[in-house]
Formats: C-alpha cells, sequence, structure tokens
C-alpha cells in the first residue's frame, strides 16, 4: 500500500489574503504554490467587463455562480446562467463577458498546475508562475 502525504503548501488558503490580485474583487490560485493539479481565476465582474481572446495549452472549464455571461470559444458563442458549466478544449481562442445588469461571478478552472496564457492581441505568453 502506498502512503498518502499532505503536501504542507495543500494547506487551507485565506482568499484575502493570497489569493487576491491587485486591488479588485478578481482572484487567482496557481496550483502549483500549493500542491494542486489545476488553477483557477475567481471573477467578479460588472456589466460589460470580461478578458478579451486568449487561449491555453490546455481545457478550460467555466461555472458561472451569479449572473449572465457570454462565452466565446473559437468564434462561436455560448450565452450561459448560474449553475451552467462550459468548457473550451486546449489551443481555442476564447473570452466571456458579462451580458447581465448585475455582477459575474465565475470560476474559470485551467487544467494546469500554472497558468499558461497567450492573448490574441498581444505577442508572448504569459506563463504563472514562470517556468524554473
Amino acid at each position: 500500500m502506498t502512503a498518502i502525504t499532505t503536501d504542507p503548501r495543500s494547506r487551507h488558503v485565506v482568499a484575502a489574503e493570497t489569493l487576491r490580485v491587485g486591488a479588485g474583487r478578481l482572484r487567482r490560485f496557481v496550483g502549483r504554490e500549493h500542491g494542486a493539479g489545476i488553477s483557477y481565476f475567481f471573477v467578479d465582474n460588472e456589466p460589460g467587463e470580461g478578458p478579451g481572446l486568449h487561449r491555453h495549452p490546455y481545457p478550460e472549464t467555466w461555472v458561472v455562480l451569479d449572473g449572465q455571461v457570454r462565452i466565446t470559444v473559437d468564434g462561436e458563442t455560448i450565452d450561459a446562467g448560474p449553475g451552467d458549466t462550459a468548457t473550451a478544449p486546449a489551443g481555442a481562442w476564447h473570452g466571456f463577458m458579462n451580458t447581465g445588469t448585475g455582477r459575474l461571478r465565475i470560476l474559470c478552472i485551467h487544467a494546469s498546475d500554472r497558468i499558461i496564457q497567450e492573448w490574441k492581441d498581444a505577442p508572448g505568453i504569459l506563463d504563472i508562475p514562470s517556468a524554473d
């Protein structure tokens, strides 16, 4: 039998202390920093807000918690609301926008222990954390 060990980095992570990005409501969890195999963004956007087209070398899954969102995946649109889940395959250009009248709360799950992202309108690849 294989023993299960607990990585001390995998303990409770307090959002306000370690995950918040800047002064806004965006939170980012980079799995590699906590011994996890996934990463995510917890997005809390106002109407009309959302990221432009970008892609990852792994799939991304969205879970809509509150609000209305239009997700674009390789030119196709998906309108989603609370409780809905949508996915984009690896390499697909995608983005989303809050199309509702209130705030959008959405969990953007990256199938990677780090976030690797390329913006369509900007050259270069963002790798969080940077490769060793």
